[in-house]
């Protein structure tokens, strides 16, 4: 379930600047927002989210 528009406009100020800064991969602060809240929403685990849900990986190598 995604954020209204409304809704951002209120989050958005309260985020960190979107340009990415050295040594990491930066997603679209809405998009990893919205994929939380429906992770809360509906209980799914985070690593059984689809790519198409912001599917955001981090490997321990």
């Amino acid at each position: 379930m995604s954020l209204t528009d409304a809704r951002w406009a209120r989050v958005e100020p309260l985020l960190p600047d979107g340009t990415p800064m050295r040594g990491g991969r930066w997603r679209d602060h809405r998009e990893v927002i919205d994929t939380i809240a429906f992770t809360l929403q509906t209980g799914t685990q985070w690593v059984h989210l689809s790519a198409t849900a912001g599917l955001f990986l981090w490997s321990a190598r």
